[in-house]
Formats: structure tokens, C-alpha cells, sequence
């Protein structure tokens, strides 16, 4: 054996992904991209899809941001840009981190089969004998359409043409306008006019049906229906061009299929009933998660501005009292009222080296499905969670009267926050329960959020905010100002409602029940009401903060 042969294993090549990230939408990567996302060591990503593969990388990845040939730059853990040497470019950063045995994803918008530079790359990669493999994504040539309502073929199995204006001759132009099939273009919104031109030149009808589509999968999608002759009139008039962002990237689609008649009925995207609202959430990060999500499903751009941090107890001794009982046999019962006293519970089993198998013999209550769940994630099914209203009056509602010749214990266990209010502690003493009331966690106002994000509130940037208690109210306002009255104020319930009301606030939205995903729900309600409202007038769908005064006149881009 050679003696740098111990070397030379130690340096052997890494491994490469070229991975297809798809067109914006986070949703769209697929389940082996995220596996191969999770395992890697070096992410290169292009600007467009940094933060939709990001996410699922793990911590301590190394991160280098792929601007443009022969230049790139690479981004620390705290996002700070640094520029990499203008010789070396992408091949060679994916070799080079290759050769020193990483796992290395090469991340591209679309799919590496349809990318300009990847097909070079896998080849260096080859060349140099460093193994790849390649993932595919959804092209945004075929999402794009997708997402703005304009399928490629239908039962007649039309001719489909994909054409990339940046590189296409003359003779694929010629082509494509004999052609009487569907032409979806790749091109940017200057060029589109151009292009359009280049199939008219090339014996397309000037009254082609045409969709241009920008951003498209994203909530900042916008799709504009003309035709071949029409279409530099159209942006004119909706005002997007000239722009300094006409350089930014659209699908267009031509073709009988793209016609605005067949989009209005098939626009399932863009017509969803918040899409491109802005919605504050304000609630700490752990609770805002799942109405977050419910509010994606909408449409909607939620923005967490956390109003409460939870502490832990001044005084600690109270509730090492209450676990070290329920390991003995203290309760009948143990009560949770907020994700935030499941929280508080599991990190002190966790400190005594407890897990959910001390609940045993325990019966559980939740207030309602989010404390539920998050019990259920710790390893515990509630015994009880209200039928009807998911609150401190429904929990009573449900729970049962203490009767000794079944209830063995009287006592009862309710970890709760320092400023809850005392009505399930006087409810379970009137059902003849004793209860042990503990401080589980202190909840105290939050710091105030970024300036831009204050000023949003107050400017009316934010189309809604969703108040899910009278304390959300009272900090959000004195962390960062009152909500524009163009902002929708969406609350959970009469009391919340009645606190927004004290503060100057005209509630627009309160939900049927307090359910947070019923509030989110009840928001989506009055965003469809208020889109029908202005189709059926006629009028253009806007969201409520391009009501603000001025806020048109800044806009230079959709």
C-alpha cells in the first residue's frame, strides 16, 4: 500500500446534489429534495430559492448564495453577504467543496434538466470523477401555468412549444409562430412586448390569447390577460411598466387555453380569498405556528410579531411541589389551559428526568385542540377536551362533579399563567373539586418589534390583524403603536372584541367560537365576501392596505 493512500482516502470526493427547487412555492419541493437538504453539508443556492431550501437544511450548514456566472457570494449563519473571488464560479465552489469530502446541494430554480448552467456543472462533476445525482423539480415553466389557471393541454392534445426568449433563434421563432399549438415563454417583463413581436413576426395572429404571469407561485403572484397585439398596452396601463424591476422573470403563455374567460374560471391561486394580504399575528412564535400555517392555506403572508414572553415563575418552589405530586399520587386530575403550561410541565420533567409516563393513573384535561395536540406531541392523550367551546367555561361544561365513591383523590392540578383569570379554579371548587392553583409560567410583555414593522402597523402596511385575547391588544398597541384603520381588526371573541374597542379599534372580525383556526377562518370569510363585493361591481380586487392614502402612487412593481 502506498503511504499517501491513508491520505487519499481521507480526502475522498463528497458527493453532489442538483436539486430542482421548483418556482417559489415552498410546497412544491419534493420529499427526496428535503431528504437531500436535511443531509447536506455545503448548500449553493440561487438567490430566487435560498430561503424555500434553507429551511430544511440542518444548522450548521455552510451556505454560498449563487448570484450570476463568475460571481457569487457567500452568506454566514447571520446573513451577512461576503463576496468569493470573481474567478471561481459554480462548478468550480461545487468541486471544491466536493473534493474535500462534503455533501454538497446545488440548488436551481425549476429543474436542473431546464437549467442554463447545471448540465455544464454535472459534467465538471463527472469529469473529475465526483459522484452526483440529480433531483428534479417543478419546472416553472409548467407551475407557473398551473398556479395562474392555464393548463398547457386539454382533451384535444394540443401542441405544446417551450421557448426561452434569452436564447432562442430566429429559427425556433419561426417555429413556434407556425405552430397553432400553445407557446409557453420564459422571458422577463420588459421583454415581453418583444416576444410577443417575435410571434406576430413569425405568423401568429396579433389576437392570441396571451397570460403573463410574474412571481409566480408565490403570494406576490400577478397574471395579466391580453393578447399578442395588446399585451405592451396592457402593462402600460396596469402601470408595471417602465419599472426599474422589468427585469424580473415571467412565464408567458400563448395560446387559446390563456384566454380570460377560461383564466376566470380556473384561477385557483390567485383567487383564493386572502391571497397577498399581509396578516399580523400577534402572538408569542410557539402559539403563532398553527394559525400561521391555516392563514398560508388562505393565501395569506402571516407576519408573527410576538406581544408576550413567557418567563418562569419568580418563585419555583410551588410547582417542584405539584410534579413531585403527581409522581406520588397527589391528584385525581392535572388541568392544562394554554400550550404554554404544557410547556412549562415538560420542562420540569425533563429537569427531574421524568417523561410522560409519570401522567400514568393521571386523568388530563386541555382546554381545547392546540393545548391537546401539544400534549399529544409530549406523549400524552388528554382525557378531556371540551365538546363544545374551547374555553375555561367549556372545559367546565364537560368536567365532571367530584364523587367520592369513584373519584379516589379530590384534588386537582392547574398549572396556569400568573395573570389567569379565576374561572375554571371557581368552577372545579363549585364541582366540589380542591384544586391546586400554580404559577406554571409568568407571561410579560414582549420587546418591540423592528421599526419597519412598527411603522407598518401604524402606516397601515398590514391588510389584518388577528387579537386572540384582550392582552394581545393591550401589548401589541403599547409595543408598537395602534393599527391603521384601513388594517382589518379580526378578534377571537366578545372580550377581546370589547379591549380592541377601548383602544380606539373598529372591529371588522370576530369569530364564531374561540378557536383561533375558527378566527382564521372567519378572516378568510370576510376576505371572500369582500373580493365577490368588488367583482361583481366591477371594480379591480385590492387588499386593504392598497387603500392607504398614497400607497398606488408607491408602488412601483405588483
Amino acid at each position: 500500500m502506498s503511504p499517501t493512500t491513508p491520505q487519499s482516502t481521507a480526502c475522498a470526493p463528497g458527493h453532489v446534489t442538483f436539486l430542482g427547487a421548483g418556482p417559489g412555492d415552498p410546497g412544491l419541493l419534493t420529499l427526496r429534495a428535503v431528504e437531500a437538504l436535511t443531509r447536506a453539508d455545503v448548500l449553493i443556492a440561487e438567490p430566487e430559492v435560498l430561503d424555500v431550501v434553507r429551511t430544511h437544511a440542518k444548522a450548521s450548514v455552510t451556505v454560498l448564495e449563487a448570484d450570476a456566472p463568475g460571481r457569487t457570494t457567500a452568506a454566514d449563519e447571520a446573513s451577512t453577504a461576503v463576496v468569493v473571488p470573481a474567478l471561481r464560479d459554480w462548478a468550480n465552489l461545487v468541486m471544491e467543496a466536493a473534493r474535500g469530502g462534503k455533501r454538497v446541494v446545488r440548488a436551481v430554480t425549476g429543474d436542473p434538466g431546464l437549467d442554463t448552467y447545471a448540465a455544464g456543472e454535472m459534467l465538471a462533476c463527472a469529469t473529475q470523477g465526483i459522484d452526483f445525482e440529480v433531483v428534479p423539480g417543478v419546472a416553472a415553466a409548467v407551475g407557473v401555468p398551473a398556479y395562474a389557471g392555464v393548463p398547457l393541454r386539454d382533451a384535444q392534445g394540443a401542441d405544446v412549444r417551450f421557448v426561452d426568449a434569452r436564447t432562442a433563434s430566429e429559427r425556433c421563432w419561426t417555429e413556434v409562430g407556425a405552430s397553432d399549438g400553445t407557446v409557453v415563454v420564459s422571458t422577463t417583463l420588459d421583454s415581453v412586448a418583444a416576444a410577443a413581436g417575435e410571434l406576430v413576426a413569425a405568423g401568429r395572429k396579433p389576437d392570441t390569447p396571451l397570460a403573463v404571469t410574474v412571481a409566480g407561485t408565490t403570494t406576490r403572484q400577478k397574471t395579466w390577460s391580453a393578447t399578442l397585439g395588446t399585451i405592451a398596452q396592457t402593462l402600460k396601463q396596469a402601470k408595471v411598466l417602465p419599472s426599474p424591476e422589468g427585469n424580473r422573470p415571467v412565464i408567458a403563455v400563448v395560446g387559446e387555453r390563456s384566454a380570460a374567460a377560461q383564466r376566470g374560471q380556473l384561477s385557483w391561486f390567485e383567487s383564493k380569498p386572502l391571497f397577498g394580504w399581509k396578516v399580523l399575528v400577534p402572538r408569542t412564535k410557539e402559539q403563532a405556528e398553527s394559525l400561521s400555517d391555516q392563514l398560508r392555506s388562505y393565501g395569506a403572508v402571516p407576519h408573527e410579531v410576538p406581544t408576550i414572553a413567557v418567563e418562569p415563575p419568580r418563585t419555583p418552589q410551588q410547582m417542584e411541589r405539584a410534579v413531585k405530586g403527581l409522581v406520588t399520587g397527589r391528584y385525581e386530575w392535572i388541568a392544562f389551559t394554554s400550550v404554554n403550561a404544557v410547556k412549562a410541565v415538560r420542562e420540569k420533567f425533563e429537569e427531574y428526568g421524568l417523561d410522560a409516563r409519570a401522567f400514568a393513573g393521571i386523568k388530563v384535561a386541555a382546554v381545547g385542540e392546540q393545548t391537546a395536540n401539544a400534549l399529544i406531541a409530549f406523549g400524552v392523550k388528554p382525557d378531556l377536551v371540551p365538546s363544545g367551546e374551547q374555553s375555561a367555561a367549556g372545559l367546565l361544561e364537560d368536567w365532571p362533579p367530584y364523587d367520592p365513591v369513584f373519584d379516589p383523590i379530590d384534588r386537582v392540578f392547574l398549572p396556569r399563567a400568573d395573570i389567569a383569570t379565576e374561572t375554571l379554579v371557581a368552577g372545579l371548587i363549585e364541582l366540589g373539586w380542591e384544586v391546586d392553583d400554580v404559577t406554571a409560567y409568568r407571561t410579560v410583555r414582549a420587546s418591540p418589534p423592528p421599526a419597519d414593522t412598527r411603522e407598518a402597523i401604524k402606516g397601515g402596511g398590514f391588510d389584518a390583524v388577528l387579537f386572540t385575547s384582550s392582552s394581545t391588544v393591550r401589548n401589541l398597541v403599547g409595543i408598537a403603536g395602534k393599527p391603521h384603520n384601513v388594517t382589518v381588526i379580526a378578534c377571537i371573541g366578545p372580550a377581546t372584541a370589547k379591549t380592541a374597542e377601548e383602544h380606539g379599534l373598529r372591529v371588522d372580525v370576530m369569530a364564531p367560537e374561540p378557536s383561533v383556526l375558527k378566527l382564521a377562518a372567519a378572516l378568510a370569510d370576510f376576505g371572500a365576501r369582500r373580493r365577490d363585493a368588488s367583482v361583481e361591481a366591477g371594480d379591480p380586487v385590492t387588499r386593504p392596505s392598497e387603500r392607504r392614502p398614497g400607497a398606488r402612487r408607491r408602488r412601483a412593481a405588483p
